[in-house]
């Protein structure tokens, strides 16, 4: 995947988050500015995090019956954060995806997911 077509993810932190942020993907620490980033209100990850939609009807009771279960992938993005003096954890944070080369855009200036990016030119 090269730098231009490379996908991004932005992760919002949760309301009133102060630093210092403890992030987890997957149950694993992540280190700021080797996995992520800190841009304004959100973490940016400089690759691709997947989150599995619900499940549909058929796969729903495939799995109730224990017929078959679910192989696609799933992150799951948890922080540690401070929000008035106390510390806080919040589980399985929504994951935008974003599209694009990353000098191109800024978060807070232009980083838009792919279904709030303006049509036409």
């Amino acid at each position: 995947m090269t730098a231009a077509t490379a996908r991004r993810s932005l992760v919002e932190l949760p309301p009133g988050a102060e630093p210092p942020y403890r992030v987890f993907v997957n149950g694993v620490p992540q280190v700021e500015g080797r996995d992520y980033r800190v841009k304004g209100h959100a973490l940016l990850f400089e690759r691709e995090l997947v989150k599995e939609g619900r499940l549909g009807f058929w796969r729903w009771t495939l799995m109730f019956f224990s017929i078959a279960g679910t192989y696609r992938r799933h992150d799951s993005v948890d922080v540690a954060y401070h929000k008035g003096g106390r510390e806080h954890v919040a589980v399985a944070l929504d994951i935008t995806p974003l599209e694009g080369p990353p000098e191109a855009r800024t978060v807070g200036g232009g980083d838009q997911p792919p279904s709030a990016a303006p049509d036409g030119p």
